[in-house]
């Protein structure tokens, strides 16, 4: 059996969405930017897909700017608003556990004499509302915190977040990439400012995604080339693209209620059965304000790479918390930073549930881990040591 439990790496792409786009490839295969008909029937399709966006989030159309992905969007948002108000201030505010392309860019940014104040979270790996208030200076210029956490799951207090912003007159930016497929989100009610996406995550097309930029937002263009998107973002517009993503933005909010409840209903039996089934492991992260797909366990004595190979033997994908660069083993910095060991970091495995599992699959993956680990542990030194077993050399 073969069995993907890495959606929060990416999705498969919806069938429907699959057939909305090859109108766009193969019959209205236009340039957008072009002024004959060729190309205004392609600047139809992107000028209605970003309208039907704009509905869903509760945003105007003129709002929504498409970019090639979360990590664009991240770039933009984020360098966009410090170039542009720098004058008023260099402090931006963010957390610890960021996706890379947010931590990376604020590391940039404090090289070019900005400076970055990175909020803990707790062992739920939640930020504290207290800690933020603490953090903003008279010369914050923005706060950027991820709407929830691609590793833990965790839901940050986004609509206590976006409040404070608002009543401080601070920009808010929401990385929402991992959240969108699992939350009904609304700009206004959750005061954000700010808003990437990226369409993969929700089985929509790889290479597009979007910014939300609320009107009046003051923000530089990041790419320059040419006069698409208003001229903000230069760059041939992923006509296919942007039709996909519309699609599968519709398709996930159309049927969201009845996905969440699936997807909650596996992910919860596969965290049962572990935490039942396999001693000396725990669940990074709370129970509660966590996203319906997510389950992260560390697995004591064991590496996490090691169960990953292993379940990739027995046909089932899941990511590792452990990041292997230039040849150096990192442990995870987000599971460190809710109070978690090394060892513990090194030994956590993300499992992501999606739409198109099955409850069968939820039970064949947890009769599988349980086996492997203990497999793997009866392997180890240090477990046979601690458990007080002989050790034969």
């Amino acid at each position: 059996m073969k069995v993907y439990l890495d959606n929060a790496a990416t999705t498969s792409t919806d069938k429907r969405v699959v057939e909305s786009m090859l109108p766009y490839m193969t019959e209205i295969y236009g340039n957008a930017s072009s002024l004959h008909g060729y190309g205004r029937e392609a600047a139809k399709a992107v000028d209605e897909s970003r309208a039907k966006i704009a509905t869903l989030f509760n945003a105007k159309p003129q709002e929504i700017y498409f970019t090639s992905g979360g990590t664009e969007s991240d770039n933009w948002a984020l360098r966009g608003v410090a170039y542009a108000n720098k004058k008023n201030g260099k402090h931006i505010v963010t957390t610890a556990v960021e996706h890379p392309a947010v931590m990376q860019t604020c590391a940039q940014l404090e090289k070019e004499g900005f400076e970055i104040t990175y909020l803990p979270t707790g062992t739920d790996g939640r930020i504290d509302i207290s800690d933020l208030k603490k953090a903003v200076r008279d010369d914050t210029i923005l706060v950027s915190v991820m709407f929830a956490n691609n590793e833990t799951g965790a839901i940050m207090p986004i609509k206590e977040i976006g409040a404070f912003c608002k009543e401080n007159g601070i920009v808010f930016h929401t990385d929402a990439v991992q959240a969108i497929s699992s939350i009904k989100i609304d700009v206004d009610k959750y005061g954000i400012d700010l808003l990437s996406l990226s369409a993969h995550k929700f089985h929509g097309p790889k290479g597009i995604g979007l910014l939300y930029i609320r009107s009046g937002v003051k923000i530089d263009r990041l790419i320059f080339g040419g006069h698409q998107e208003r001229t903000y973002r230069a760059g041939t517009t992923n006509t296919p693209g942007i039709v996909g993503m519309a699609k599968a933005l519709e398709l996930a909010d159309s049927e969201m209620e009845e996905n969440n409840i699936k997807i909650k209903q596996m992910r919860d039996r596969f965290i049962e059965r572990v935490l039942n089934e396999i001693p000396d492991c725990k669940l990074n992260g709370g129970r509660e304000h966590r996203l319906v797909s997510n389950a992260n366990f560390s697995f004591d004595y064991i590496e996490g790479e090691s169960i990953l190979m292993t379940l990739d033997l027995h046909g089932i994908a899941v990511s590792s918390g452990s990041a292997c660069s230039s040849g150096s083993l990192e442990p995870s910095y987000v599971i460190l930073a809710t109070g978690a060991s090394i060892e513990e970091a090194h030994s956590s495995i993300r499992f992501s549930f999606g739409k198109d599992n099955t409850m069968e699959e939820a039970e064949y993956a947890a009769d599988i881990l349980r086996d492997e680990v203990a497999k793997l542990r009866s392997w180890s030194p240090l477990f046979k040591e601690i458990k007080g077993e002989s050790i034969n050399v």
